[in-house]
């Protein structure tokens, strides 16, 4: 058709496995996809992570990561098989016909350089234009993309911008070749709601002035739906489901997207508090070594046993901070940390034991949380031993319990974390808080790395098990569907203050102050068109101030 830029049939990609005492085996990770990309669309790949995503998006540059081998089918880009094309025939499309955005702009740029330099390299090293030409068109994106100071902003090094900023240079360098395809690998994933919004909106007003067609990849059905012409729901390497935007959102056909387009739909009541809570916060104030600025300022909050606290904000505005000096890791300047109805030594060294025990804490990245040389028994074992003394058949079948509560269950306690999937890696970092028998857990972003489904699972492990155990959580987070979702009392930070605070149906009923507003106003909802509603919310807002 003469409208079709990319068309891919009957894809096939594979790796080689080693597994450790075996011989290399040969497996599938993406088997039969077939997708075709009219010129000027958006095509959206969505599934949990290990469905093929990014595999099959980089396979539009005819490249596989890793070792990963494009074994079969075809993949036309403007009408030519480019799978059997290698070396500089290869590169004369790269960076010039099709581009790439990767999910941290951060990692992709070189600290080294200055942005201009980087954005015009690839239009630059494929002739498509002159130096002067290539720089005009990299201010003409800056603008268009909502870049500030467009005509300097390219003489800043990337750690001179933040990461929104820096997410949409990458977008400016992905369109700066005039290329015919974009594909988009998680751009927003990383970044906090309000800045989402911001490069989605730019990403979609660049895709429709340049007549660009992209793929892009996600596992946010709430987010694709905003961007995209057609979505392809992806899982284990074969597509489960392909239509058009509405369809997959108001209409899907199959149980796995029904799914995705319907979580979230956990039920949480407010529980009514105790007297006394367990955690009390008084005017805490806190700077890090060496710097002249507080971090935090005044911060006072209460958490009572069996209750979840949301903390929320976006980057930098404090809630991790708050978690370091609640554990002891960060002292503060000014203010107490009373913990279950005693003063808490302000740094952890001079902490007893109990306090120890009783505070425990669940990270962001279960990867890097646990030894990848312990096998999950050990890692669960440790706090048994410590705490409590338990060795033997005593602390195996302590082990065996809480992998039970977590809904593992006894076979996997020789298992090492490589040999698991990321949301049973999170279980894992539960059963070892909770084997300390802990009164308040400080849950730290423990669902953001994770899939869609998959957090979903993590959120209503969590909630049964503070109904089992009465144990009380600090959830910080910058997902207010998460939020919704978990929380009984709610606390809104912003640059080292709590802007907002009282319980979920206090906080998240108006009247708003501003920045709460903003916050709320910025969580994509999984309906078509929501994105330029509150674009265009704010900007009568704007044109009102």
């Amino acid at each position: 058709m003469a409208d079709t830029l990319l068309e891919i049939k009957n894809l096939k990609i594979g790796a080689t496995a080693y597994p450790p005492g075996e011989p290399p085996q040969e497996i599938t990770i993406v088997d039969g996809v077939s997708l075709t990309l009219e010129k000027g669309k958006v095509l959206g790949l969505i599934g949990e992570s290990g469905a093929g995503k990014s595999t099959i998006g980089l396979s539009a540059m005819n490249y596989g990561r890793g070792g990963v081998r494009l074994t079969g089918g075809e993949v036309l880009l403007n009408g030519r098989d480019i799978r059997p094309l290698r070396g500089g025939k290869m590169r004369a499309i790269r960076g010039a016909e099709v581009t790439y955005v990767a999910q941290s702009a951060a990692a992709a740029f070189n600290p080294a350089k200055k942005l201009m330099e980087q954005i015009t390299e690839a239009a630059l090293a494929h002739g498509r234009c002159s130096k002067r030409e290539a720089e005009e068109r990299a201010v003409t994106l800056f603008h268009k993309l909502g870049l500030p100071e467009p005509e300097t902003f390219g003489n800043r090094y990337p750690h001179q911008v933040s990461g929104g900023q820096l997410q949409r240079a990458m977008t400016a360098l992905a369109l700066c070749p005039e290329p015919d395809l974009v594909i988009f690998d998680e751009p927003t994933t990383a970044l906090d709601v309000t800045t989402q919004i911001d490069v989605l909106a730019a990403i979609k007003d660049a895709i429709r002035d340049t007549g660009v067609a992209a793929l892009y990849i996600t596992h946010d059905l709430a987010v694709v739906a905003q961007v995209s012409d057609e979505i392809m729901v992806l899982r284990g390497g074969k597509t489960v489901e392909y239509g058009t935007c509405d369809q997959i959102i108001n209409n899907p056909q199959e149980e796995y997207t029904q799914a995705l387009v319907s979580v979230r739909s956990i039920e949480h009541e407010e529980k009514q508090p105790t007297p006394e809570p367990v955690l009390r916060v008084e005017g805490v104030t806190a700077r890090y070594s060496g710097t002249r600025f507080d971090v935090l300022e005044t911060i006072n909050v209460d958490l009572h046993p069996g209750q979840t606290l949301a903390v929320v904000g976006e980057s930098g505005s404090g809630k991790s901070t708050l978690a370091r000096v609640i554990t002891g890791l960060l002292p503060p300047r000014e203010g107490s940390i009373i913990f279950a109805g005693r003063t808490l030594s302000p740094d952890m060294p001079s902490r007893s034991r109990e306090d120890l025990r009783e505070l425990q804490m669940i990270y962001q990245m279960a990867d890097v949380a646990m030894n990848p040389r312990q096998t999950v028994g050990t890692i669960i074992g440790r706090p048994l031993e410590f705490y409590f003394g338990l060795k033997g058949k005593a602390k195996r079948q302590r082990i065996i319990e809480l992998l039970d509560e977590i809904e593992l269950g006894e076979g996997f306690i020789d298992r090492y974390p490589a040999e698991l999937s990321g949301g049973q890696k999170q279980r894992v970092c539960i059963a070892r808080a909770l084997a300390a028998d802990p009164k308040l857990i400080i849950c730290d972003e423990v669902t953001s790395a994770l899939d869609p489904l998959v957090a979903d699972g993590i959120l209503k492990l969590l909630l049964s098990l503070q109904k089992r155990e009465d144990v009380a959580y600090l959830f910080i987070t910058h997902d207010l569907a998460t939020v919704r979702a978990i929380a009984d009392s709610i606390a809104v930070m912003y640059k080292g203050r709590v802007v907002r605070y009282g319980t979920k149906s206090e906080v998240l009923s108006p009247p708003f102050d501003d920045y709460t507003d903003l916050l709320l106003s910025s969580v994509p909802e999984m309906k078509l068109g929501w994105l330029e509603e509150v674009i265009e919310h704010r900007r009568m807002e704007s044109a009102g101030h």
